[in-house]
């Protein structure tokens, strides 16, 4: 199973370890309105899902920002940030930011987006926490792009995972 590492410190991630090829399962986590969302699985746009620690840390929040300001300019894109936060911080952190071209959404209720796609953090302080990954998920339902950042504490790169949605896109 793959490791990251938050500060340097090396921890376990568990749940299905997915890769490039492989069928993004469908589950379902919980906008900020308490309504469900099912993502992964096929569509008829190609999704981004972006796995954060909490949206109340600084590198978080500048990647949802980022994330929020790039797809803007793509259509046909569902992207969704998800983290373990409760839907009413994820709701005050999107209006506070002005978040509008993405979802935020949680997977507090049943951990189903983390273990599935194999991003929960299993041991250490932050253990029940998803790691910091995105997966680009085709029409077709396949992945087609996949990034666990290393080092929890950094962002990831942006640029592959553009060049990765305007392929899928095309």
């Amino acid at each position: 199973m793959a490791t990251v590492t938050p500060k340097g410190n090396p921890v376990a991630l568990t749940g299905n370890e997915l890769n490039v090829g492989d069928a993004a399962p469908e589950v379902t986590v919980v906008a900020t309105d308490l309504s469900e969302k099912k993502v992964g699985g096929a569509k008829d746009v190609v999704q981004v899902l972006i796995s954060v620690p909490s949206l109340d840390t600084p590198v978080c929040a500048t990647e949802t920002r980022k994330f929020n300001e790039a797809v803007s300019q793509i259509s046909g894109v569902d992207v969704t940030v998800i983290s373990m936060d409760l839907p009413f911080a994820s709701k005050r952190f999107c209006s506070t930011e002005g978040i509008e071209n993405l979802t935020c959404a949680s997977d507090f209720r049943n951990k189903e987006f983390g273990q599935k796609y194999g991003v929960l953090i299993a041991e250490g302080l932050l253990a029940g926490i998803l790691a910091r990954a995105i997966f680009v998920v085709g029409k077709d339902g396949k992945i087609v792009y996949k990034q666990i950042v290393p080092e929890i504490t950094e962002e990831p790169n942006y640029d592959e995972v553009l060049e990765a949605v305007k392929k899928a896109n095309a």
